[in-house]
């Protein structure tokens, strides 16, 4: 009887929870949500804020090769801003009752992802203007919807989130401008960048909606607010503009605009390479995963240092709130 009693309950929760869901309420960290939600958005957030923390290595070792202090100031703030994502989204995880170093653990481990596109080398200077312009555009295709998911503390960390990402895809699409303008030799360094992040770019929307695991019930949580197919869509019709003022030409053949539709048609994606990226076999793969490794164990005295302070400060606080406890009494 208390076994059938607990699936009444349930299932009347259920029920409340879709209805608010429905009515576009957001969902707060004290409030009752389905374990499956709960897992859904531990998922998808932590993933999230690995890629922030990896990703800031295909970018961090042009720093000290930028060609101007100018471009080396930008890129130093922008991989600044990509660490302080990952802050806010691990925050945002947190309220769902996972700690941080468990999240942590996880990437070390290797049993949680980041996004397939980080395990891509960036070869010139021109491969960080079509990071900025292509997989921070494309982020921000995602991202911008996130802000109207419905766990509220992460769809609040996605607006700060989204105006930085905006000024970084500017500041991409600046540095190709740039080189397209300069030397024939600048403008093929353009075009090559394109050529190579293209492809993996439009993977970052995941597989297809046929073959996506998590996103149909994702969409009925209005965990997202759009399909796969559709942001990948929404992507190209917004890129394909942007690479004609360049003068720079999308590596498909099969691109052309659909006047029945009212969008670009577009090739097939390599789907065998985007599932060896994820499984592991990306060209960067193994460097990255090492990279981050090294970092984890070489700021390990930091972590201490700092946790070793806070408890210390903790024992004076106690310690005087205890003084004047006494002197009240």
């Amino acid at each position: 009887m208390p076994a059938e009693g607990k699936t009444i309950e349930n299932a009347d929760l259920l029920k409340a929870f879709q209805e608010r869901i429905d009515r576009d309420e957001k969902i707060e960290p004290k409030d009752w949500m389905p374990d499956a939600y709960r897992q859904t958005l531990i998922r998808q957030i932590s993933q999230h804020a690995h890629s922030e923390v990896i990703g800031m290595l295909p970018e961090g070792n042009w720093i000290p090769r930028a060609p101007s202090l100018r471009r080396k100031a930008a890129l130093i703030a922008k991989v600044q801003d990509e660490a302080g994502h990952g802050l806010y989204l691990y925050s945002a995880a947190e309220t769902l009752g996972i700690d941080r170093e468990t999240l942590y653990q996880q990437l070390l481990a290797g049993k949680a992802k980041y996004s397939s596109i980080f395990n891509y080398p960036t070869l010139t200077w021109a491969d960080i203007g079509a990071v900025g312009w292509l997989v921070d555009g494309a982020a921000i295709m995602n991202q911008v919807m996130l802000t109207r998911t419905s766990y509220g503390p992460y769809a609040r960390a996605m607006v700060r989130i989204c105006k930085e990402e905006s000024f970084h895809q500017r500041q991409g699409y600046e540095i190709l401008l740039t080189l397209v303008r300069g030397s024939e030799e600048q403008k093929a360094m353009a075009q090559d960048a394109l050529d190579r992040w293209w492809w993996p770019s439009l993977m970052m929307f995941g597989p297809n909606d046929a073959e996506s695991v998590h996103s149909a019930q994702s969409m009925a949580w209005r965990i997202k607010r759009k399909s796969n197919d559709e942001l990948r869509q929404q992507f190209v019709d917004a890129t394909v503009p942007q690479a004609e003022v360049l003068g720079l030409q999308i590596p498909d053949a099969d691109l052309k605009w659909n006047e029945d539709r009212g969008h670009y048609d577009f090739g097939e994606i390599d789907w065998n390479e985007f599932w060896s990226v994820v499984h592991g076999n990306g060209p960067c793969n193994r460097e990255r995963m090492a990279a981050y490794q090294d970092a984890h164990a070489n700021g390990a005295w930091v972590r201490e240092a700092a946790m070793a302070y806070a408890e210390k400060r903790q024992m004076r606080k106690n310690e005087t709130t205890g003084k004047i406890d006494l002197q009240v009494a």
